[in-house]
């Protein structure tokens, strides 16, 4: 497959100059927006019935983030959150594992000790999450110890303020000096805090940026604002990683993170990435949910397929 690095170079022209990154984001197609929303609750409404079910709800739970980034976070918090991650219903164990832990940098040592001997991934969002506001070496730092303590996955997030005073070369160049810290130690998702980003087209733009500098997973959202993932702004994405293999022959994951709760939405999510990218994207290793209380819900459903009822108000952990 190709490689980011090819992908750059067959886009050197356009990331040579702020001049030339611009007119290349703002000659991208403009977003209609009634068209996008239009499509993606269309899809919204497909009915996945039976031994369908069962296998979204298994793939939902094997492509999970679980997550916890609260300033109380302790060891013994994410060594639970770690236990559930490899064992989500210890009742049961045909459940799959979710994809990964995603915890503050200083909490890293403490998951990859916990998931020691298991196929979860330590994540670890940096760069100064949630906000994005410190100068590059700083975040370069942050991205640094976050693989030094283990971590197999950085999410990062972008500058914003940068992005949205049209300084596009300056978060392109953040970009990938944190995805050369992560070199081959680390896969990198870019947080484009989709909810800041007020538009479409800005949100198109980003993702190009994104890909551009060699993120391996394009993020929505940090869950830290009141717009996170939603349907259209994450069929957007799969439009643009579609695009983007199509153009380079590179492939990037997309990760919508907030505000996905129940099995329902998940699933409508999985349906989104089937019907636009296409079933080489129905992978954790390509696609991830960044989600606590979904896990829970995706659990509930799944018992109930299996027996037939719902299990009692204990049946699975509360975050």
């Amino acid at each position: 497959m190709p490689t980011t690095a090819s992908a750059a170079h067959a886009f050197a022209d356009v990331t040579a100059s702020d001049s030339t990154l611009r007119r290349f984001l703002h000659g991208l197609p403009g977003v209609d927006a009634v068209g996008l929303e239009a499509r993606a609750a269309a899809l919204g409404t497909r009915s996945i019935k039976t031994t369908s079910k069962a296998y979204a709800i298994d793939l939902a739970i094997s492509m999970i983030d679980l997550t916890t980034l609260e300033g109380a976070d302790t060891p013994g918090k994410v060594r639970a959150l770690a236990a559930k991650a490899v064992h989500p219903d210890p009742t049961d164990r045909t459940t799959p594992t979710t994809a990964a832990v995603c915890v503050y940098p200083d909490m890293v040592a403490t998951a990859k000790a916990a998931l020691a001997g298991s196929d979860v991934k330590v994540a670890s969002v940096a760069t100064a999450f949630p906000a994005g506001r410190a100068a590059l070496p700083v975040k370069l730092a942050d991205t640094r110890d976050a693989i030094a303590a283990g971590a197999d996955e950085i999410d990062m997030v972008i500058d914003r303020g940068a992005f949205l005073s049209g300084r596009y070369l300056e978060v392109f160049e953040q970009i990938a000096a944190v995805r050369a810290e992560c070199g081959d130690a680390a896969r990198l998702k870019v947080i484009f805090e989709t909810g800041e980003l007020s538009t479409y087209d800005n949100i198109r733009r980003a993702s190009w940026i994104g890909m551009l500098a060699g993120a391996d997973f394009i993020k929505t959202s940090t869950g830290k604002v009141a717009v996170n993932a939603t349907p259209a702004n994450t069929l957007l994405m799969l439009e643009a990683v579609r695009d983007f293999r199509a153009q380079t022959g590179v492939q990037v994951g997309v990760k919508p993170a907030g505000g996905i709760r129940n099995t329902k939405e998940a699933i409508k999510f999985l349906v989104l990435v089937n019907e636009t990218a296409g079933a080489d994207w129905l992978d954790n290793h390509w696609f991830r949910f960044g989600a606590s209380s979904l896990l829970n819900d995706l659990l509930m459903q799944r018992q109930k397929l299996a027996t037939g009822h719902y299990s009692g108000p204990d049946y699975v952990t509360v975050d």
